[in-house]
């Protein structure tokens, strides 16, 4: 199984102790986009060191073998429910932000009442979707969150612009395929975009993702 053999190629033998707990390699194979329960961490863990035993020993073992062996350790199913869980909170995310296709843009503005200004639309998704609370305004945001290239891109990051002669001064969130969602401006609609379009790989900032431990940062920096 690829996650598996990930798992053996990256980590395995001498290299495995580099993984400091079961959130970094979380972060390092999927991101933010999954915090499993205290019960499914207790077996992943067990899973992992499974999977790295196996392919650290000698003449490692095929994802094959590795199926057989977390089939007969009764994990076979908790792996797939990991890889669903994954799946879900990123689909949740994105549909959501789908869902206020068509809300008018409003500067300053943060619901579908008022209408959403970019990083208002962003802010009110993350923390309906994920009850994660981000920073109000789109470089706060662009600051508070891990750095990552375009190229290594999920759905439900966060992609920049410099659309008003500043870095960090627009933010959508990333849909997969090369297109995004965000509130454009004054007499527009929340929409989806294409990052190809000359105009926005012209003004293309950076790409940000979005984790737990960020958006706990910000929150206890807001209360201090």
């Amino acid at each position: 199984m690829v996650l598996c053999s990930k798992l053996g190629k990256n980590y395995g033998g001498s290299g495995f102790h580099q993984i400091k707990s079961l959130q970094h390699f979380l972060r390092l194979e999927f991101g933010s986009r999954v915090i499993p329960s205290r019960p499914m961490s207790r077996w992943l863990c067990l899973l992992l060191l499974v999977c790295a035993n196996a392919y650290a020993s000698p003449g490692a073992a095929t994802a094959d073998e590795v199926d057989r062996i977390l089939a007969e350790r009764g994990l076979l199913g908790h792996l797939k429910e990991v890889r669903h869980d994954v799946a879900d909170r990123t689909t949740e995310l994105v549909s959501t932000a789908m869902g206020f296709l068509g809300v008018p843009y409003r500067r300053g503005g943060s619901s579908v009442e008022t209408g959403f200004d970019c990083s208002g639309f962003v802010r009110t998704i993350f923390e309906q979707a994920k009850g994660l609370v981000l920073p109000r305004r789109a470089n706060e945001q662009a600051a508070a969150t891990e750095v990552i290239d375009k190229k290594d891109l999920q759905p439900g990051d966060l992609v920049f612009f410099n659309t008003m002669r500043r870095a960090f001064s627009h933010v959508g969130i990333y849909v997969g395929d090369g297109k995004f969602i965000h509130a454009p401006r004054s007499g527009a609609e929340v929409r989806v975009e294409d990052m190809s379009v000359a105009y926005w790989q012209r003004r293309f900032n950076g790409a940000r993702r979005v984790s737990a431990s960020d958006a706990e940062a910000h929150a206890l920096a807001s209360q201090n």
